[in-house]
């Protein structure tokens, strides 16, 4: 067991140190060089580096330490080492890529490719790093921070707020509305991307099935796919006769399988699949 939780927490820092690369790398080689600024701490420090020539790891821990240890005050342990890991490492990461770049490095300068490819990579990195239960502080936890006080507004809400704050700042020091509409293109992309990774990629799909030969779907599907099925009592409110549904959760490359089954035995029945964003519970996540 304590092997198996070394193991796991080790996976959960691997994670969260991949995440960071990708996000550091975005940062510096899309999304700094064009002030576009994709909401967070990172997205402030581009605008900070953009009016005061601070370069932006300096500026993200700056501003997360203290983020961190009033978190840590106000919410207690909740936000952990993760967080500081997360926090500290991306900053190294981002230095490190300026150095090795060096001062006379080729970023892209075409602003919807940064704004796209910036987008996307930066999500994908949060994305794993919130896979991991971890973060790299910044608004998440600041929108926390104000719950705290003012439970009436919503993490996500504040969190949108600070966010769209930073993006106009972004095309005020920038002097270009287009930086601001650009860096809104850049956020939306990152928040559906690491929704994605964190959510989209755990999903199933359940079966919900109507048919007069309920009990041979159901032995099909126990012996040919290995998954346990549900009857479920009905009544079909036009007929009034007793129905029996059957649910079935199955993985994304079984529906083909689990259609044919049903189409093999009751080519009329009637069966409702619906997207179901995380399964727990044997034969899924623990």
């Amino acid at each position: 067991m304590r092997e198996r939780f070394k193991s796991s927490v080790l996976v959960d820092y691997l994670l969260i140190t991949v995440g960071t690369v990708i996000m550091a790398f975005a940062l510096v080689f899309f999304l700094e060089p064009n002030t576009i600024a994709p909401g967070g701490v990172t997205g402030l420090a581009i605008v900070i580096q953009r009016v005061s020539g601070i370069p932006i790891d300096i500026t993200n821990l700056a501003i997360n330490i203290p983020l961190f240890i009033l978190g840590l005050a106000t919410l207690g342990r909740y936000f952990g080492l993760k967080t500081a890991f997360g926090t500290f490492i991306l900053s190294v990461f981002i230095r490190a890529f300026i150095n090795i770049m060096g001062p006379d490095y080729i970023a892209v300068k075409d602003l919807l490719l940064a704004s796209l490819y910036g987008g996307l990579l930066v999500g994908i990195g949060i994305g794993l790093v919130f896979k991991a239960g971890g973060t790299t502080g910044g608004t998440d936890l600041a929108g926390a921070i104000l719950n705290k006080y003012i439970p009436s507004i919503s993490i996500p809400k504040l969190m949108m707020g600070f966010d769209l704050v930073i993006v106009a700042a972004a095309g005020i020091v920038n002097k270009r509305i287009e930086t601001s509409l650009y860096s809104i293109i850049a956020l939306y992309i990152s928040v559906k991307i690491a929704d994605f990774i964190v959510e989209d990629l755990n999903y199933a799909k359940a079966f919900y099935i109507i048919s007069n030969r309920p009990h041979e779907i159901g032995s099909e599907i126990l012996k040919n796919l290995n998954r346990g099925v549900t009857v479920l009592k009905a009544q079909g409110m036009y007929t009034g006769s007793d129905k029996e549904v059957l649910l079935c959760v199955v993985d994304r490359n079984q529906m083909t399988k689990l259609k044919n089954i049903v189409h093999s035995i009751d080519e009329n029945a009637f069966v409702m699949v619906t997207t179901v964003h995380e399964v727990l519970g044997e034969g899924f996540l623990k």
